[in-house]
């Protein structure tokens, strides 16, 4: 239930903003992700895709997919040592986006999304999360005002019964907006 009610509202949150937005993009990204307090896995890689709408000059919101191949950990247990899975993390969720600045732009975010973590040997985890961080966008060249690349730094905190599972994760993406004046 709470899963068709996140999915509702980003699709609400998207189509309205589509509907007067004055631009409309597509972007991809790839980066690290770092468990954050957590043995049960270590770094890995994250990709993912970005649609942002512009809504004006300073307040954007984006849908993202993302998913993370995080790195195995090496344990000993009773003399024997093994590998343990570090699992897959999948997310789909919405941004929002206050961005500072046009040719170098700085941009805090937040977002709401549904995380997914699947682990060999061990029971899935699907639970909504949260993200928040702090980019940096820059237009390679000024002439071509709808390609943007961003850097970001961001945390997301998946939400688990009475605890929460951390990741830090740094990304570089490139976006172009497509539709819009």
């Amino acid at each position: 239930m709470l899963k068709v009610l996140i999915f509702a509202l980003l699709t609400g949150l998207l189509l309205t903003g589509a509907a007067s937005a004055a631009q409309i993009g597509l972007g991809a990204y790839g980066g690290i992700n770092v468990p954050v307090l957590n043995d049960l896995s270590k770094q890995g890689s994250d990709f993912g895709v970005r649609v942002p709408i512009k809504l004006g000059d300073l307040f954007s919101v984006e849908g993202f997919y993302s998913q993370s191949a995080l790195g195995d950990v090496e344990d000993t247990f009773g003399g024997s040592s093994y590998t343990r899975d570090g699992g897959n993390l999948k997310a789909f969720g919405a941004n929002a986006l206050l961005t500072v600045g046009e040719g170098f732009r700085v941009f805090p975010f937040a977002g709401v999304g549904s995380y997914r973590l699947t682990r060999s040997g061990s029971e899935d985890v699907s639970d909504m999360g949260f993200q928040f961080g702090l980019g940096l966008g820059f237009l390679p060249d000024p002439a071509v005002e709808r390609l943007s690349i961003d850097i970001r730094g961001e945390v997301d905190m998946v939400v688990t019964d009475q605890t929460s599972q951390k990741y830090a994760k740094a990304t570089a993406g490139v976006s172009y907006l497509f539709f819009g004046d």
